[in-house]
């Protein structure tokens, strides 16, 4: 596994603050920030039905199976961590499409029987225009990025966000890192990484940017 040592000088807490591969040991915990990340995200409220009972449930699982999906599938897991622990993750989407919309059908099943059908369909098909959209033929995707809620307002986003500008530059495959934007300061928050709006993406009741950040 790649390490990252990281030193961006406008975090209190860049002498202890790496970025590395997760294990599957991480999964639990990273599961958790992403939970915590997104249980308000207009999307996820939207896909998972917030209105019905068992949301949180619904969405727990989702993320759980999603992380699973990509460590079977050996697509990249990024995490900070202050020392032992895992502070922020983000979960990329490589350039080879055997992982894109088609996913594996354990992964379809398993979605199926914890986050519904309907919840399991609006995901594929956001990743299906998402990609429709993106000005490349390979490239990455940002699928999940977090930071856990005690170390936010840091600047850690923005090292996690070098922390995947490498991965992505160091993919010879690769020509640039797509994401998919529903709340308007996550606009400027990838803006000030070079990432801009290449489409718009209306799903169900939700609309988005679709950005792309150049290699």
């Amino acid at each position: 596994m790649n390490t990252h040592a990281l030193n961006d000088s406008t975090v209190p807490l860049h002498e202890t603050v790496k970025a590395i591969y997760l294990t599957v040991d991480d999964l639990k915990v990273a599961a958790s920030i992403l939970y915590n990340a997104y249980v308000d995200d207009p999307l996820f409220i939207d896909i998972f039905q917030a209105e019905k009972e068992g949301y949180e449930s619904r969405l727990r699982s989702a993320i759980r199976e999603e992380l699973n999906a990509f460590w079977v599938a050996e697509q990249p897991i990024i995490g900070l961590f202050d020392k032992e622990r895992l502070i922020a993750v983000a979960c990329l989407t490589a350039p080879d499409a055997a992982f894109g919309a088609g996913r594996y059908w354990h992964w379809r099943l398993r979605m199926l029987l914890t986050a519904g059908l309907f919840g399991t369909k609006q995901m594929l098909e956001k990743e299906e225009k998402v990609r429709s959209l993106v000005p490349a033929e390979n490239f990455h995707m940002l699928s999940f990025i977090a930071v856990h809620p005690d170390y936010q307002e840091h600047g850690l986003g923005h090292v996690l966000l070098g922390a995947i500008d490498s991965v992505v530059d160091e993919d010879n495959k690769s020509e640039g890192v797509s994401v998919f934007v529903t709340v308007a300061k996550h606009r400027s928050f990838f803006n000030d990484d070079n990432y801009e709006i290449v489409g718009q993406v209306s799903l169900s009741h939700v609309t988005g940017e679709v950005m792309y950040r150049k290699k």
